[in-house]
C-alpha cells in the first residue's frame, strides 16, 4: 500500500515551489462528468480572470470559489511586505521572535505538530481554501488540516466569554463590496508565520475580503494583540481563483515523521 504523503514534510524539507506543483495540478481524476465552472470566459474558452467580480442577487459581491495564496510568502513571513522595524513588538515578543527566526525552535510551531496554523496565518497557507457565501453566513473550508470556519452575518455580537479556539469566533458585515470580518476568542497558541512571530489570547483579527475581479481577491489583515504588540498593524495578502481544482483531504498526522528531527522543545 502506498504510504500517504505528509505535505507538512514536503513544505519543510523541500521548497515551497515543490508544494505548489503538487497542489496546483488539476484534480480531475476523482470525478467524472464535471460541469464547467460558472466563470466568465474569453473567446477561446479560457477563463477570463480579469472580468468584473460576480454579484449575487442581493447585490453583494460574490466571493465564492476556491482560492489559493500566491506561494508561501506570507505563511513564511507575514510581514514580508513591511520595512524592518514596522512590526510594533512588545519587548518580550521581539525577543521571542528573534529567538525563533533561525529555525531553532521549529518543534514548538503548532503546524509542525499537525495542529492548525491558526488565524490569520491560515489566510496565507499554501493549500487552497473554498469560500461558500450565503446571505447570513460565510463558510470557509480549508484544505490545510481539513479544517473549517464559520463567519456569521446575521447580526450576532461577540461576547467576552470564549472557549479559546484555533480559528476563534467570527462575525462579518459588508462595507460596500468588502466583507469585513472580526475574530476574537483565539487561543494564543499559534505563530503568525513560520518565522515565529507570537500571538496571545488577546489577539483580535480584522480581515477585509475584497474581490477585485473574477480571478483576484485581496485580504487585508489587521492584527490587534495588545499583549504582544504596542499597536494594531496591517498587512495585505492576495489570493487567486482556482478554476480547475477541488480541495483534497489533508490529514497531517497520517505519516508525520518530521517532528522528531526538528530542533526546539516540545510544543507548549
Amino acid at each position: 500500500m502506498k504510504t500517504p504523503l505528509n505535505l507538512n514534510i514536503v513544505f519543510r524539507i523541500a521548497r515551497p515551489a515543490v508544494l505548489l506543483v503538487l497542489l496546483g495540478a488539476p484534480l480531475q481524476a476523482q470525478w467524472t462528468n464535471l460541469p464547467a465552472p460558472k466563470i466568465p470566459r474569453l473567446a477561446n474558452g479560457k477563463p477570463n480572470l480579469s472580468a468584473p467580480a460576480p454579484r449575487l442577487p442581493d447585490g453583494h459581491a460574490d466571493l465564492s470559489g476556491i482560492w489559493e495564496a500566491k506561494g508561501a510568502r506570507y505563511t513564511v513571513d507575514i510581514g514580508a511586505d513591511l520595512k524592518p522595524g514596522d512590526i510594533p513588538y512588545q519587548p518580550w515578543a521581539k525577543a521571542l521572535a528573534d529567538q525563533r527566526v533561525d529555525g531553532s525552535h521549529e518543534k514548538e510551531d503548532s503546524n509542525a505538530n499537525c495542529l492548525p496554523h491558526g488565524l490569520p496565518r491560515i489566510d496565507g497557507a499554501v493549500p487552497p481554501f473554498k469560500l461558500i457565501q450565503m446571505p447570513e453566513l460565510v463558510v470557509i473550508l480549508y484544505e490545510s488540516h481539513t479544517i473549517w470556519r464559520q463567519i456569521f452575518l446575521d447580526g450576532r455580537e461577540l461576547s467576552d466569554d470564549f472557549n479559546p479556539a484555533w480559528l476563534g469566533y467570527s462575525k462579518g458585515r459588508w462595507e460596500g463590496d468588502t466583507l469585513v470580518v472580526e475574530t476574537k476568542g483565539l487561543n494564543g497558541k499559534s505563530w503568525l508565520d513560520q518565522l515565529g512571530k507570537p500571538t496571545t489570547d488577546s489577539l483580535h483579527v480584522t480581515e477585509r475580503f475584497h474581490r477585485k475581479d473574477a480571478g483576484h481577491m485581496d485580504i487585508q489583515i489587521t492584527i490587534d494583540d495588545s499583549k504582544a504588540y504596542t499597536k494594531p498593524w496591517t498587512v495585505t495578502e492576495e489570493v487567486h481563483l482556482l478554476t480547475d481544482s477541488e480541495l483534497m483531504e489533508d490529514v497531517c498526522n497520517e505519516n508525520n515523521r518530521d517532528l522528531a528531527h526538528l530542533p526546539g522543545d516540545s510544543f507548549r
